[in-house]
């Protein structure tokens, strides 16, 4: 399926046709070890189900094409993910990062990265000024960014940021979770690795925890290092959960696409509101990185925004607590539209404001999604 496009290899799962019995869905292997043969060979390429699952494959192959990468490792979560790869850097390490990302990894790099030999800076990853100060020469490893930032969706310029790891002989890791491979192709813009919680989009429906590294060389000490932790921490992917995986993956092309639609009429309707300060989104002509965005995200702007209130924390929390078609839920990137407090959620210290709701897009009518938004902001301020 090499000359077709990588919506097509996606829904067909790259052509995984399988050759025993002709079925259009890749079969679901558990086996957990395999018969060596008489000269105590495998020539088949499968030993034991820690390092390696023929339907985790399947899956990480459709994933590495999305990518336009050399080879995609699949885990057990995002986090999982994430952490082999700051676990592969050699040590000492020092590691460059944002003030804005996912707030479960930006707390482990605060509390447990030390542990592990590594130093981190934080900066404002929409800067590539700050991020070139923030390096050590022969000490920076990796630059680790978000784009865009969950919750305030800010973006950071990868090719920018790809061209100062070089100069600095480091590695470019992009969490491109929100803009999901259909928008943006970190690899092609010159990162070193691309990472998502395929939990949220590559997944699509609140049924599976998994999460993906996805490498431009095959041939790097990085990758190695990232696949042979993998094995020996027991991080792999299960097979059933590859299996669902693999299954919303065929759907994601047509999935982002509404999403994107609906969250940028929702981020239009409500951006002069009287009762929102901010509308946060990328695809806003007032987005303060619109034009990056434009160049760095190709068909859409995502299905993220974030709402931040005029009345504070306290219209922040009414509104949330009187929507009736938005679950009120962890998470993003699902069929179903979600809403959260962040700030609440993510305690002392986050840089999410008070006063912001974060929103996770559907496939619900977006007619349903902003008129529940209207009355729950008119029921929030007495009305």
């Amino acid at each position: 399926m090499t000359n077709t496009s990588r919506e097509t290899r996606c829904v067909q799962a790259a052509g995984a046709v399988e050759s025993e019995t002709g079925a259009i869905v890749p079969p679901v292997h558990i086996a957990t070890t395999f018969e060596r043969d008489p000269d105590n060979s495998y020539p088949r390429g499968f030993t034991y189900g820690r390092p390696h699952n023929a339907t985790v494959q399947t899956c990480e192959d459709v994933i590495t094409g999305l990518e336009s990468g050399a080879a995609t490792l699949a885990f057990g979560s995002g986090m999982a993910a994430a952490i082999s790869l700051f676990l592969a850097l050699p040590r000492p390490a020092h590691v460059v990062a944002p003030n804005v990302m996912y707030w479960a990894l930006r707390n482990w790099l605060k509390t447990d990265a030390a542990s592990h030999g590594l130093s981190v800076t934080f900066v404002d990853a929409t800067d590539l000024a700050m991020i070139r100060e923030a390096i050590r020469p022969g000490q920076t490893k990796l630059i680790w960014i978000e784009t865009p930032s969950n919750p305030l969706w800010s973006l950071a310029d990868i090719a920018g940021c790809a061209t100062i790891a070089r100069s600095a002989g480091a590695n470019l890791a992009v969490d491109s979770t929100a803009a999901t491979p259909v928008l943006s192709q970190p690899l092609t813009l010159g990162a070193d690795v691309v990472m998502h919680s395929a939990t949220k989009y590559l997944n699509g429906h609140s049924d599976v925890l998994a999460g993906t590294l996805t490498f431009a060389s095959a041939d790097s000490e990085l990758y190695a290092a990232a696949t042979r932790i993998r094995s020996t921490h027991g991080a792999i992917l299960g097979p059933f959960e590859a299996a669902l995986l693999l299954r919303g993956l065929r759907t994601l092309f047509v999935r982002v696409e509404r999403q994107c639609l609906s969250a940028r009429a929702i981020a239009e309707h409500f951006a002069s509101h009287d009762q929102i300060s901010h509308a946060l989104y990328p695809g806003l002509a007032t987005h303060p990185q619109y034009e990056l965005a434009q160049r760095q995200m190709v068909g859409g702007s995502g299905g993220m925004l974030s709402l931040r209130f005029a009345g504070g924390q306290a219209a922040a929390i009414a509104v949330a607590s009187t929507l009736k078609v938005w679950v009120r839920a962890t998470s993003l990137g699902g069929v179903e539209s979600l809403v959260e407090h962040r700030a609440s959620v993510e305690g002392p210290g986050t840089p999410c404001p008070d006063d912001l709701l974060r929103l996770s897009v559907g496939l619900e009518a977006v007619d349903d999604l902003i008129k529940d938004l209207d009355q729950a902001l008119a029921v929030a301020h007495g009305n």
